[in-house]
């Protein structure tokens, strides 16, 4: 290993000097020096020095340009701000839960909507929700891992409420009357599973 950088240094200070004395200037030295090569270890090739790079230069700018990706041109239908997924479905902007009385749907700060496609990180399952009813008091933890989504056993629980919407995934649990942004609810681990255009 010492002597294959003995000799790629002597080979460096061999072509700066070549260089030097093309451009005129004096060199120290009045001979190369002499390089230790070993027998057994591969000497490089030297290349032609610029004119080889001048040649890779001029390949690589004549070279042609890739072609454009296929893009859809036609303009957006929908604001700029509303995040998108690849098949053009769209999350709501603010996650909001509401009661029966409130709309359901994409939900913006403008458009306050409760959201209908809610997905729960913690327990990656889709959120129920259930019009007119409340979640009861007696609910546990395991009540809802083994009876999220069927409703005919999660009923056991369910008590009817006009106004209020009861929402559930396999971990968590709630019944909303009123609008409420998701945020607030910090236990929550819900986002929006995306709505089609």
């Amino acid at each position: 290993m010492a002597d294959d950088i003995d000799d790629l240094l002597d080979e460096v200070e061999t072509k700066f000097l070549e260089k030097k004395e093309k451009s005129g200037g004096v060199s120290k030295k009045s001979k190369a020096p002499v390089s230790k090569t070993n027998k057994n270890v591969p000497t490089r090739k030297t290349s032609t020095g610029d004119a080889d790079l001048d040649a890779m230069i001029d390949d690589i700018c004549e070279a042609p340009e890739p072609p454009e990706p296929l893009v859809d041109k036609t303009p957006a239908q929908n604001s700029p701000r509303t995040p998108r997924g690849a098949e053009g479905k769209r999350r709501c902007t603010v996650l909001y839960l509401g009661g029966s009385k409130h709309a359901m749907g994409l939900g913006s700060s403008m458009n306050q909507r409760s959201c209908d496609q809610l997905r729960c990180t913690d327990c990656d399952f889709r959120a129920v929700f259930y019009d007119n009813y409340e979640w009861d008091a007696s609910c546990e933890y395991l009540f809802f891992r083994n009876n999220v989504p069927d409703f005919t056993k999660l009923k056991a629980k369910l008590n009817k409420r006009k106004g209020s919407r009861a929402y559930a995934c396999q971990c968590k649990w709630t019944s909303v009357q009123d609008l409420v942004d998701i945020q607030k609810k910090t236990d929550f681990k819900w986002v929006c599973g995306k709505h089609d255009s």
